[in-house]
């Protein structure tokens, strides 16, 4: 089982005002620095736009670049890009960099969007996201490889272009992002792509079927999937627990605001249900989908998702723990992945 690390931070979450954190950064690059020392496989950052939940990246392309010029081994991977938000000439152009930056170590997940406020950047590729998605995959592989494309310049003269620098890498590694639908699985096995996935829109059972589903449409060809888990591990559950369980309740009423655009302080939800609901999520993650507790606990969460097709852990590290604490706990995550592989 391969580890990774996953960046999806909540910039609401911390006691430092909006913009007036110099530290706000100190846990993507501390603990991508870890990753590198100690043979975890990839660093993972995402795409999220006009919201606090993961609104630390709104560009993988830069949180990469930076990844890239202070670690030596570690993949640099996006997790994801939103294909429909953006031009692929651009995406090209902008992971090439990051290739070169890292000596051939960038990968992309793309993923097609999902909340309408996205798309103010692409307003008409909304309904068609899917779609597009699936073009915007096959045109950036073929300017990774160097091939020109039709375009328009400004006064609508045909060109044909190509992007620069040219990549280090020959092949552009891809993954798609998927929630839970098992046409986006068997659409990455059809591509020959790995795929991310997590469990918020799905269960055990559900993603063993998806996996099954996936494996079949790669055929013969190898594929790769990474599921994110949110994770804290430490000496002691019940320790452990103590300290995740209100970060991780402030993230999920977060992106509960996100998702519904509920808000129990708004007065939406009712504050005694708003609450019951959030200390369900908690155990949810905290007992079935997340990885909390001991090296103990957790290898049997482990070998759970590994008997089911899993093949990397992208452990989701910032969800409002302090980074001074996340930082301490990772050498129980390496232990982990040691005693997992061993």
């Amino acid at each position: 089982m391969d580890f990774s690390l996953f960046y999806f931070a909540d910039d609401s979450v911390g006691s430092a005002p909006a913009g007036q954190d110099p530290e706000r950064y100190r846990l993507l690059l501390e603990g991508a620095r870890f990753a590198d020392r100690n043979d975890f496989t990839a660093v993972w950052t995402p795409e999220r736009h006009f919201h606090p939940f993961g609104g630390l990246y709104p560009n993988p392309a830069v949180t990469a670049a930076a990844l890239a010029t202070i670690t030596q081994r570690v993949r640099i991977r996006a997790g994801s890009v939103v294909a429909p938000l953006h031009d692929p000439v651009r995406i090209a152009e902008e992971w090439a960099v990051v290739d070169n930056l890292s000596n051939g170590r960038a990968e992309v997940s793309f993923a097609s969007g999902w909340h309408p406020s996205d798309f103010l950047l692409s307003p008409g590729n909304y309904d068609e996201r899917r779609e597009v998605l699936g073009s915007t995959v096959d045109t950036v592989q073929r300017l990774w490889r160097g091939e020109e494309i039709d375009r328009l310049d400004g006064k609508g003269n045909p060109v044909r272009v190509r992007v620069y620098p040219p990549a280090v890498q020959p092949e552009l590694p891809v993954w798609l992002t998927s929630a839970g639908s098992t046409g986006t699985f068997k659409a990455a096995g059809a591509m020959g792509a790995g795929v991310l996935t997590h469990m918020l829109q799905q269960d055990l059972p559900t993603l063993a079927s998806n996996i099954a589903e996936y494996r079949a449409a790669l055929g013969d060809r190898p594929g790769r999937v990474a599921l994110m888990l949110h994770t804290f591990v430490g000496t002691d559950t019940a320790e452990v627990r103590a300290i995740v369980r209100e970060p991780m309740r402030a993230y999920l009423a977060s992106s509960a605001e996100l998702f519904s655009g509920a808000s129990a302080a708004s007065g939406q939800l009712d504050d005694a249900l708003f609450n019951e609901l959030l200390d369900l999520a908690f155990e949810r993650y905290f007992t079935s989908v997340g990885l909390f507790g001991s090296v103990a606990q957790a290898a049997t969460v482990v070998e759970r998702v590994r008997e089911i097709g899993v093949d990397e852990i992208a452990a989701l590290i910032d969800f409002g723990i302090p980074a001074t604490n996340v930082l301490d706990s990772l050498g129980h995550l390496a232990e982990l992945r040691t005693a997992v592989n061993a």
